[in-house]
């Protein structure tokens, strides 16, 4: 099949693919976009100014520019958002593998403790731990991560387990193969796509967590550009001044909803069979 055709037969994939692009690169490129604007410098003078003119999406309470922030938000929310996604994949694909392959005393240990995770709501003890690690971005990271992996360990668990008693890994094992090269050409290739869809589709509730640790006072900090943050900075001026938390909102809405397209497009082509039930 042509890189054309791809394109043609998967357009769903192919528009939020370009959709998920354009936010990245808005993202990376935050400076070019807003022409060089600070995001964290304002003037109290042009404070809640509504959109329009030079500030096409208006001002805050500190006369900053929300374009800009919003901008300058992608970054640090996408950033954050990629960072759970990446460490929630390897930690539960690693421990769900491990567990699924070797079985016994380790598969119990670990699963003991991923069902002890799942038994508490994810953003409930999100929030628990978080606020024991105190507020910052990066610690919002870590508490969303460790209440996440144990979702892929048991997926990564139940993809091993249903290959572990083949055929042709028992004969990759009579025939003296150790058991890293059975992992790695066997066990892994098997659990990857599954794995690599969840984490795809997963990619807008994870951002919309980590916002909601911020809103809540538990992620990035002030004057840091971060979205769930900016919502909550404009919640005491909701009716007055709408403008600073729909942009943001907006940005959050619209990500998500990207992201979400972005997976379960990927999904029906790694996994056809999907799309037909």
């Amino acid at each position: 099949m042509t890189k054309q055709n791809f394109f043609l037969k998967y357009r769903t994939f192919t528009i939020f693919g370009c959709l998920a692009v354009l936010i990245i690169f808005a993202a990376i490129f935050a400076p070019l976009v807003t022409g060089g604007v600070d995001p964290t410098s304002g003037s109290i003078v042009e404070a809640m100014l509504p959109p329009g003119g030079e500030h096409i999406f208006g001002t805050d309470k500190m006369g900053r520019d929300i374009f800009t922030r919003v901008i300058y938000g992608a970054r640090t929310s996408l950033t954050a958002t990629f960072a759970v996604v990446v460490i929630v994949f390897m930690i539960g694909t690693a421990i769900g593998v491990v567990s699924g392959y070797f079985g016994g005393i380790i598969d119990a240990i670990f699963m003991r403790i991923a069902d002890t995770m799942l038994a508490f709501p994810g953003l409930v003890l999100a929030l628990a731990v978080a606020g024991v690690l105190g507020t910052s971005i990066r610690n919002a990271v870590l508490a969303v991560a460790l209440v996440t992996w144990p979702k892929y360990a048991r997926l990564a668990r139940s993809l091993v387990l249903k290959i572990r008693d083949s055929d042709f890994v028992a004969a990759a094992v009579v025939t003296g193969s150790k058991t890293s090269h059975i992992i790695w050409k066997y066990m892994l290739p098997n659990a990857l796509p599954t794995l690599i869809v969840t984490a795809a589709t997963d990619i807008g509730s994870m951002m919309l967590e980590l916002a909601s640790l911020s809103f809540l006072g538990f992620g990035a900090v002030a004057p840091t550009p971060e979205w769930g943050l900016m919502l909550n900075e404009g919640r005491d001026y909701m009716q007055s001044v709408p403008w600073l938390m729909i942009f943001p909102g907006a940005a959050i809405f619209v990500t998500v909803v990207v992201f979400n397209m972005l997976g379960d497009s990927l999904r029906d082509i790694l996994d056809p069979r999907s799309s037909e039930v």
